[in-house]
């Protein structure tokens, strides 16, 4: 696992914990769908980026 990786997992999860609170928070949904994307997308490039397909 190297650290960009390392990285972007780690602002993946934060950003999904900043969603269960939003929620919680009733914040508008406009803000949670876009924290959502930015959380999927940061999951996404970090698992990508392990290269355990290779």
């Amino acid at each position: 696992m190297n650290g960009l990786s390392t990285v972007l997992i780690l602002v993946g999860l934060f950003l999904v914990g900043g969603i269960i609170s939003f929620a919680k928070q009733q914040m508008p949904k406009g803000l949670i769908v876009l924290l959502s994307l930015s959380a999927a997308l940061c999951l996404v490039a970090g698992i990508l980026r392990l290269g355990v397909w290779d």
